[in-house]
């Protein structure tokens, strides 16, 4: 038997080559009946009920596909932990943009280079928005997080349009969500 795995760090998750669509079109375009299993899980997290059930569930002879190393691991060690246990499980994995991995000791070698170099990319990703923010931290004017949406005189016109309408009707008028304007009620109170 052969399935599929596609993972997706977030539901927006649009990346050429990662979202749902495109992993789950590679792997039918290369086995047009493959089972495809889809889950929406951060590789960071170990815990991923549906890739877990899926190594639970595969047998001897049976064949995983994944499109790229880094949806089946995030790390140098987990990945060859997983491929391991497939492995003595007599399990095959292929991975389309590289190729079958086998169990003989160049397949083993070749995986743990690939994953190494995947995570050494990750780490350089991090390690560049790392410097990014603190090169912005230093630059006058700079704010943590997502700037705001509505400045505080339309947020306090909006609070003032409350005494006489419905949070419906000053959402309709202002654009503000009714959560916000909820949001900041409740604040107000407090203070």
């Amino acid at each position: 038997m052969i399935i599929g795995y596609a993972r997706v760090s977030t539901k927006g998750q649009l990346k050429e080559g990662h979202s749902i669509e495109v992993q789950t079109r590679n792997i039918l375009d290369r086995y047009d009946d493959a089972e495809i299993r889809v889950e929406q899980y951060t590789g960071t997290t170990i815990d991923r009920p549906i890739f877990n059930k899926l190594i639970e569930d595969l047998k001897q002879g049976d064949t995983l596909v994944v499109t790229k190393l880094d949806r089946l691991a995030r790390n140098t060690v987990e990945g060859i932990s997983i491929v391991q246990e497939l492995f003595n499980k007599g399990i095959s994995v292929h991975v389309i943009n590289i190729g079958l991995l086998e169990n003989t000791s160049m397949g083993k070698f070749f995986l743990t280079t690939l994953l190494a170099v995947a995570e050494m990319e990750r780490n350089t990703i991090i390690e560049r928005t790392q410097t990014g923010k603190a090169i912005a931290k230093t630059k006058e004017g700079f704010k943590e997080g997502r700037p705001k949406l509505y400045t505080s005189k339309q947020i306090n016109n909006a609070i003032e349009m409350l005494k006489n309408n419905s949070y419906t009707e000053v959402t309709e008028i202002t654009g503000i969500s009714k959560s916000t304007l909820i949001r900041e009620v409740r604040k107000r109170k407090v203070k």
